[in-house]
């Protein structure tokens, strides 16, 4: 208590966070603004810096004795280029949805510096008051496995940490090409690889920023739960971690690639940048041409047009190592589970893709979000360990995307309301959009101090029998949460999966 005392104390007086000695060094922080009781440190690198011989190799264990100034955050790792307007309308997105002018203000991003100097991490903590060791919430972020940073807005932890005593942690790894490379001739899941390494930072460093690296939790959206359930498969007897919280994605929705696709994607962008091509009779002479290549060289040979946001080119490949040819039998690792979905997932995905009727886009609801993550939950219920599943509804003016039609709960939606880094410039948090996101950070807050038992006051864990009332609906007409039967939304189940394919139609069965 008295150190507690003393570290409030220096927090008033000083208003910046105390320097801590980690793996990586000195690291100095400083207040988070608009959270001022919260201590941030940015930008603290976890890895050597993947450039020269380390490009497209394993991450490699950052250790130093000196004095990091950790007041921003650290460059992006490489975003790949975007594809240029077209006016061809049977490729374009429709142009008449809607789009509010909250809109373009919600969503609308400055370009962020990139470099392949970017295996670093962020800490959000407030040591002085509450647990002397505090549960940790690890962030991974979305992206396709294209794109994606901690450096967006959305993604800052200060919020959470300032109101739900958690420690939170957002990590940077590599994407795209430079993350998952496809090549023949060196290690394969990069950016996976880096979530791991990150993983150990905080297991070896936690406990300095008032963390218990007994506790710590995985959360991630997108591509980046898609990372958290692959982690879960990849390192089932020693995950570090001891919960896994899964939004918006699952093996089992978004499988892992064969090594044959990636390869044939290495080496079509290998070819465009005239450093040869599967054919070559030396492919060890394929990848040092790249690695002497300039990041821009690659970028320049890139090919947008190969590089859409579903289904993505890139992300796990099978290798055997950490992920694998067969998810059916195999053990994820120990802990509790909270995974769930969006209401309306293609409402995003409508602004990104070709214009589609509505049927394929309930069928991209149901096949790749609802039934998929059924099946993922039913497996973690099945292993003996606790699982937990939402859906979210949240609705709210300052998010909508599109008007025509509604955009509804759309892929993203709650990101916001969870980090309480909606943009409030042009239309402020309805009072039910605020409870919402009390609700979320008081929930996954609670998961993460214990994956056990931690959500049992909130709703009630999924059981086998699918018809108690186990899902928790999520800003459901408005309301902060409503049960449901855990099966109410799945009887348009109709799709086998096996985390390594796309689903599959199930074979059609007569009834008499």
């Amino acid at each position: 208590m008295k150190l507690k005392a003393t570290l409030s104390l220096l927090q008033a007086i000083i208003g910046f966070s105390l320097p801590v000695q980690t793996t990586s060094g000195l690291v100095v922080g400083h207040a988070a603004s608009d959270a001022f009781e919260v201590s941030e440190y940015l930008g603290v690198p976890y890895a050597v810096p993947p450039i020269g011989s380390l490009r497209f190799q394993p991450p490699v264990r950052y250790t130093g004795n000196g004095t990091h100034n950790a007041t921003t955050f650290g460059p992006s790792c490489i975003q790949p280029p975007v594809a240029p307007p077209t006016n061809d309308t049977n490729h374009a997105p429709p142009q008449d949805l809607g789009v509010p002018p909250s809109a373009t203000a919600a969503f609308a991003s400055e370009v962020y510096p990139a470099n392949e100097d970017c295996l670093t991490l962020n800490i959000w903590t407030k040591p002085q008051i509450g647990e002397e060791k505090k549960a940790v919430l690890v962030w991974v972020y979305g992206g396709a496995y294209v794109s994606g940073s901690t450096r967006l807005p959305t993604y800052r932890g200060q919020f959470i940490a300032e109101q739900t005593d958690v420690v939170v942690v957002s990590i940077n790894y590599r994407v795209n090409i430079f993350g998952f490379p496809g090549n023949p001739t060196t290690p394969a899941n990069l950016g996976l690889r880096d979530l791991r390494m990150s993983i150990e930072w905080v297991r070896d460093n936690i406990k300095l920023f008032g963390g218990d690296p007994e506790r710590i939790t995985l959360f991630g959206q997108s591509a980046g739960a898609g990372m958290v359930d692959f982690y879960s498969f990849a390192y089932p007897d020693d995950p570090i971690v001891s919960g896994f919280i899964e939004m918006s994605a699952t093996i089992y929705g978004f499988p892992a690639l064969t090594e044959a696709e990636t390869n044939d994607r290495w080496f079509h962008v290998t070819n465009l940048i005239g450093c040869g091509n599967a054919t070559s009779d030396d492919l060890d002479a394929v990848t040092n041409c790249m690695m002497r290549k300039t990041v821009d060289e690659i970028l320049a040979g890139y090919d947008p047009a190969s590089v859409p946001i579903t289904p993505s080119p890139y992300g796990p490949v099978i290798d055997n190592e950490l992920v694998f040819s067969s998810y059916m039998n195999r053990t994820a690792a120990r802990g509790g589970y909270l995974i769930g979905n969006t209401e309306n997932e293609a409402g995003l995905f409508k602004l990104l893709q070709a214009p589609q009727n509505e049927s394929y886009w309930t069928d991209f609801n149901n096949r790749l979000y609802t039934c998929a993550n059924i099946f993922r939950i039913k497996q973690s219920v099945a292993q003996g360990n606790p699982a937990w599943r939402y859906r979210y509804f949240g609705d709210f003016p300052n998010l909508v995307l599109t008007t025509t039609p509604p955009s509804g709960a759309y892929h993203t939606a709650e990101l916001g309301p969870l980090f309480d880094t909606v943009n409030q410039s042009l239309l402020a948090s309805t009072p039910a959009e605020v409870s919402v996101g009390i609700y979320l950070r008081n929930a996954w807050s609670s998961f993460a101090k214990d994956p056990q038992r931690g959500l049992d006051s909130f709703w009630p864990r999924y059981s086998e029998n699918g018809t108690e009332r186990t899902l928790a609906r999520i800003g459901f007409h408005n309301k902060t949460v409503s049960l449901a039967p855990g099966n109410m939304y799945d009887n348009v189940c109709r799709w086998s999966y096996d985390g390594v394919s796309a689903p599959a139609p199930l074979p059609y069965i007569h009834s008499s």
